[in-house]
Parts: structure tokens; C-alpha cells; sequence
């Protein structure tokens, strides 16, 4: 090898350590912390803004407006997702949606004695895996995220779920 090529080589090696070690000190985010779920909110299944799923889908997705809320703190969005059959069977859940990296978790599930049952140690999972129901990826798709932060407003939000097409005329 010829001495400037070496020296090339060598500019080359200490100039891309120094930059990767600049991106990471300049850009690194804080460490992300999830604030602790509230208790799941009162809904009302007379007030579900409903919204499709799936074309083939037999259950009617919603939820009460009123159940949402935006956590600034965590950038989470947390409803309560009601699933009903035309046999008149419920599954309701109390969920959150962190935007920036498409996961989803569920804190609980509603028995109809109009108890709350919470999960042991919920864990986010990916938006996009293969799951029971996509219910979580089409509500952020509705309008719970914009690309990979949460909608603006609870407003916002309802408002796009209530009105397809909402987003093209924002």
C-alpha cells in the first residue's frame, strides 16, 4: 500500500469513530419510562365511535371518547376497546398505544359482572406481529397516531374516527 493511500485509510477510520461516537452522544433520547397506568376509565357502550377493522370482520370495534386519554409524560395513548358480536357478546379492554415504536399493550380485560381483571405483567407487543385482532394497528391507523406520535388532541382523534378522510382535510 502506498504511504498516502495508508494515511487515507487511517483519516478515514478515526474520522468515522469520532462521528459515530459524536451521533451518539448528540442524538441519544433520554431512556424512555412508562408512567404507571391509571385505573381503566368509566365507558359507556351507548357512546362507542365505531370504526372497521376488517371488511370481513363479524364484530363491531369502538370506543367512548371519553375513555381516551393522551399521556404527555409517555407519549402513550390509553382507551378502552369494546368488541361486539351481533349475538350481543363484549370483549372489552383496557389498552395503550405508544406511537413511536408501534407497540401495543393491554392492561385489562372487563368481565360482565362489571369487574376489571388486570394481566400479570403486560408486555408491549409489535402493532404490526401476527395477533388475534388487528384492532390496535387500524385505531392508530384511524387516528390515535400521527406516523410515530400520538394524535394532538382527544378531539383530533375522535373527530378522524368519526370522519374517514378526515386526515386528508387537516
Amino acid at each position: 500500500m502506498k504511504p498516502w493511500s495508508a494515511s487515507l485509510v487511517a483519516c478515514g477510520i478515526v474520522l468515522g469513530l469520532s462521528s459515530a461516537a459524536w451521533a451518539q452522544t448528540t442524538f441519544d433520547e433520554p431512556e424512555w419510562k412508562e408512567s404507571d397506568a391509571p385505573p381503566p376509565p368509566a365507558f359507556d357502550v351507548g357512546k362507542l365511535v365505531t370504526f372497521e377493522v376488517s371488511p370481513n370482520s363479524a364484530l363491531v370495534y369502538g370506543i367512548d371518547p371519553a375513555a381516551i386519554t393522551l399521556s404527555k409524560s409517555d407519549g402513550l395513548v390509553r382507551y378502552v376497546m369494546a368488541a361486539s358480536s351481533s349475538s350481543g357478546a363484549r370483549n372489552v379492554l383496557y389498552e395503550a398505544i405508544r406511537c413511536s415504536t408501534g407497540e401495543v399493550k393491554t392492561y385489562a380485560s372487563y368481565s360482565s359482572p362489571g369487574q376489571w381483571s388486570w394481566l400479570d405483567k403486560p408486555q408491549w407487543r409489535s402493532l404490526y406481529e401476527s395477533m388475534p385482532s388487528r384492532h390496535a394497528l387500524r385505531f392508530a391507523q384511524a387516528g390515535a397516531c400521527d406516523g410515530a406520535t400520538p394524535a394532538l388532541s382527544v378531539d383530533i382523534l375522535v373527530r378522524r374516527l368519526k370522519t374517514p378522510g378526515f386526515r386528508a382535510a387537516e
